[in-house]
């Protein structure tokens, strides 16, 4: 079977920026030492009013297509991954197509929250192996939960924001692409944080949004050493099944939720911080955008180069994790 590799990328974030300060102003306390120190965030972007998923996602991809030097209409299939979709139904991805104007490209949706950008890069890289009338692929993060901020919760909502990264995958001509994934569950924990009305589990009524249960909710506490602990092991589990000695990974793209967690879990691996590729300083906790986000921020500052080892770590609420091993296919 052959590999899929990833010929573009691109990163959209909203024009409204949003620095450490703003929370300072609005909670009347300093805020930014903190975000800094303990999960180096200092600055955020949040959507417009007029912007909803898609727009963020389709921005994303115009710029993955101006890399790839390719056109919409080469398009044959888009994955969005996202938790934070335009409608319950249909699909974000239908959205994205259509404004895109991929008219030959078939679309649906992937939510693994948080770690859903791997797992939708996982299964676009199945399609192109596999079947040749897939021959390109765009596979989208995207997050926008601004909208389901409750700010008079600080330590959530001081954390989170908005954008877009998007891959395209092509059928790789050498020994580039997609090595292996693996992904990992722990549903005990699906209650634990997440945003839990809007579903049939709980319809939206004027008593849900007084109690503001349609907002994004750290309901039960999850352990906080979780990925800590498992991001490492799943890393080993990869690398020891495609033979690979973990000290030759040239890169890693983990979310970006918590800078101490990516600098403990190298710390495990045996491997220096700057290893790691981070961009929440300017970018903010962007969900399943984020690790996207940071390929492309890589690549635009020419950091990742042909044949590099990439490993991209991911984890949402679930709990969801998924690990890819990537062979980098070309100079940046």
């Amino acid at each position: 079977m052959q590999r899929a590799t990833i010929i573009g990328t691109g990163l959209y974030a909203p024009e409204r920026i949003v620095p450490n300060s703003y929370f300072n102003e609005l909670y009347g306390e300093d805020v930014d030492s903190f975000l800094r120190a303990n999960r180096n965030i200092h600055q955020r972007h949040f959507a417009s009013d007029s912007q909803v998923t898609s727009d963020l996602a389709v921005e994303a991809a115009r710029r993955a297509l101006a890399r790839a030097q390719l056109r919409p209409e080469d398009l044959k299939l888009i994955i969005v991954s996202t938790d934070t979709p335009d409608y319950i139904s249909p699909s974000t991805a239908s959205a994205v197509q259509y404004k895109l104007g991929a008219s030959n490209a078939g679309m649906f949706d992937i939510n693994t929250a948080c770690a859903g950008f791997v797992t939708a890069l996982d299964v676009g890289s199945k399609f192109v192996a596999s079947d040749e009338q897939y021959d390109y692929v765009l596979v989208i993060g995207a997050y926008l939960m601004s909208r389901y901020l409750d700010f008079s919760e600080k330590k959530i909502a001081t954390l989170f924001a908005d954008g877009a990264g998007a891959v395209l995958l092509a059928r790789s001509r050498d020994e580039s692409g997609v090595l292996g994934t693996v992904l990992y569950g722990d549903g005990q924990y699906h209650g634990s944080m997440g945003i839990y009305a809007g579903g049939t589990y709980k319809r939206v009524s004027h008593e849900v949004i007084e109690n503001k249960d349609h907002l994004l909710r750290f309901a039960k506490k999850i352990p906080p050493e979780t990925n800590a602990m498992f991001w490492p092991k799943l890393v080993r589990r990869l690398a020891d099944r495609l033979r690979i000695d973990v000290s030759s990974i040239d890169r890693f793209f983990f979310t970006q939720i918590n800078i101490n967690s990516i600098n403990e879990s190298l710390k495990a691996l045996n491997l220096p911080p700057d290893r790691a590729h981070n961009v929440m300083d300017c970018f903010g906790y962007t969900g399943s955008a984020c690790i996207p986000m940071a390929l492309d921020d890589a690549v635009s500052k020419h950091i990742l180069k042909k044949n590099d080892l990439v490993f991209l770590v991911s984890s949402g609420g679930g709990i969801a994790m998924a690990v890819s091993a990537v062979r980098w296919g070309y100079d940046t």
